[in-house]
């Protein structure tokens, strides 16, 4: 099969059979899709666009026996995400794909991996209109486009002194799945199920980041661990912020099926996945404490919870506060490829 024969079978697709958000009266925003030298988009009148890329590299962010469909989905959703954090609504997506001589070769395994990303694309609106295919290690590297109004776009530099922090869904399940996964420790079945849905089926905040907008003083996703990610709101805001301990831990989904491995999982064991695990692809998000109504208001439009985490503050750094309300500093620093 050649590379065009491979994107004509299993990427492209016709116009008719791309889901829409807008109203039908509204313009199609890809005016030119799959098949010429560039794709042409065309965001409605007073949006910017909002552009962002990510790359999955076997190895370093999957395993090499990956499901397939769950791969194409992730590769999809951790780009979502950043859409979600800036408040935007997706346009459209390009796919890099390098392949191995024998996935190339494999018809089963190209549809399972195109159809977890066009099933979630579909759900999102967020039609493929072109990108690359080359032979290689597996990797896919996933550019999205997305608009927002002007002036209106969720940032890392807006956070205020006195804002609550908020993060939304569960964190932490990701890295538990990973470290099963990697033999660091056993699972019971219900909780390992639980975790590795988490890991490798992220569910991007879409509707709770463009709900967020005029709320939100600052957001960003978190891809890296909440410890580092929230430390780039601080970096850009020039502010500090106090998480408290008991709320962080009970972020973490799958405790409800660890039951009677408490010694194991306890929150000093837990609380470093929370902190700095990564892979949650949630949102965290600043906002006035007289925004709290609207903040939940917007979580419930969204489907999606929410949970009050902390505070910012004025003096530099981050902390936990524990019960006793005792403050422990925190390195706010995120998963580096280049140095971990």
């Amino acid at each position: 099969m050649s590379e065009f024969d491979l994107i004509e079978r299993f990427f492209k697709r016709g116009a008719a059979s791309t889901p829409r958000l807008a109203a039908p009266e509204a313009p199609d925003p890809v005016a030119l899709g799959i098949g010429d030298d560039c794709a042409l988009l065309q965001p409605a009148p007073g949006m910017q666009l909002a552009v962002s890329t990510d790359m999955l590299v076997e190895s370093r962010h999957f395993f090499a026996d990956a499901d397939p469909a769950a791969l194409g989905h992730k590769a999809l959703a951790v780009n979502l995400s950043d859409l979600a954090a800036c408040g935007a609504e997706p346009l459209a997506c390009t796919l890099a794909l390098a392949l191995p001589p024998e996935r190339a070769r494999d018809e089963a395994w190209l549809g399972a991996l195109a159809g977890g990303l066009l099933t979630l694309a579909d759900a999102h609106c967020c039609p493929l209109v072109g990108g690359d295919t080359t032979a290689g290690p597996l990797t896919l590297c996933i550019t999205v486009f997305g608009q927002v109004p002007a002036g209106q776009a969720l940032r890392r530099d807006g956070a205020q002194v006195g804002d609550d922090l908020w993060v939304s869904g569960t964190l932490g399940d990701a890295r538990l799945a990973l470290g099963a996964l990697r033999g660091e420790f056993a699972l019971p079945p219900e909780a390992l199920a639980a975790a590795r849905l988490r890991l490798e089926r992220p569910t991007p905040r879409l509707a709770l980041g463009t709900a967020l907008r005029g709320i939100a003083h600052s957001a960003i996703d978190i891809s890296d661990g909440l410890a580092g990610d929230v430390g780039h709101i601080l970096k850009a805001s020039r502010v500090g912020a106090a998480i408290t301990a008991a709320t962080a831990f009970d972020l973490i989904a799958a405790r409800a099926y660890l039951t009677g491995t408490e010694g194991q999982f306890d929150s000093k064991h837990l609380l470093p996945f929370i902190l700095t695990g990564g892979d949650d692809y949630e949102l965290a998000f600043t906002a006035p404490p007289a925004a709290r109504a609207a903040v939940q208001a917007a979580a419930q439009r969204a489907a999606t919870p929410v949970t009050r985490i902390g505070r910012i503050e004025a003096e530099a750094g981050l902390r936990m506060i524990n019960a006793q309300g005792h403050s422990t500093p925190l390195a706010a620093r995120a998963f580096d490829h280049f140095a971990d």
